[in-house]
């Protein structure tokens, strides 16, 4: 018990430490450069505050659940020897991560919006929800897509960096042909989908996958999951313009 609590204060200790030029940059441009006072300083603080325990708690978890349990199933199913079941694995672990991305359901829903302002879609809730909906789960199908190409190539040994160019040219490719306004959409779609849920689940899985296979080095073939996962929103996004323009 006295070990977690340790723990917990060193992450506490670390988050504070992480947080720190956050604050500090916007204290100082709002007290030197704008020279006006901060408002509503009471909500500031108590929100700094639940935004500090809320961190700490968040990777206190990761390290805790999300972490081993990903390594130990991606364990588990190396030593089953089952490719097929593998992959349906990663594709299921990188569609239900993506999907609940808080992240991706803000930016689905802001997209709807603007979409129905300029007259791309529709403008009732409807609409924006159907919209909304069908972005965030082309984003999701995608994000599945790519970590269990990204399983696949860590059995298979593939160089990263070959797949990684290949995609960047079909984005290039994609992004010459996709409706002007799905493009910046297609783009940011990579950004969200790397953050508070997917990485450390797709993380875990690469790291526990590459450390279960002989042969394999966990720091050359265990990253880079994320890579995949950031670069074929993109493609699927600017494609589903492509489909219901």
């Amino acid at each position: 018990m006295l070990k977690q609590w340790l723990a917990f204060w060193h992450t506490l200790r670390d988050s504070l430490r992480d947080l720190a030029p956050i604050f500090l940059t916007i204290g100082f441009f709002q007290l030197a450069v704008l020279r006006q006072p901060i408002p509503d300083l009471g909500n500031l603080l108590v929100g700094a505050v639940w935004v500090v325990l809320g961190l700490t708690l968040f990777l206190r978890g990761l390290h805790l659940g999300l972490f081993p349990i990903g390594e130990a199933m991606a364990y588990a199913f190396a030593r089953k020897g089952s490719v097929l079941w593998l992959l349906l694995f990663a594709f299921a672990l990188g569609f239900g991560t993506t999907v609940a991305e808080p992240a991706l359901i803000a930016i689905g829903a802001e997209a709807a919006r603007v979409a129905a302002d300029g007259g791309m879609i529709a403008d009732n809730d409807l609409a924006q929800a159907q919209y909304a909906r069908g972005l965030r789960y082309t984003v999701a199908v995608s994000v599945g897509f790519a970590v269990a190409l990204g399983v696949l190539r860590i059995l298979k040994g593939w160089p990263v960096h070959y797949l990684i160019i290949g995609g960047y040219i079909g984005v290039v490719i994609m992004t010459v042909f996709a409706p002007p306004e799905i493009i910046g959409i297609a783009y940011d779609a990579g950004g969200v989908t790397t953050s508070t849920i997917t990485v450390p689940l797709v993380t875990a899985l690469g790291i526990g996958l590459a450390m279960s296979i002989k042969g394999r080095n966990p720091m050359i073939d265990g990253f880079g999951l994320i890579a995949f996962a950031s670069l074929t929103p993109m493609i699927f996004v600017m494609g589903y313009g492509m489909v219901i323009t």
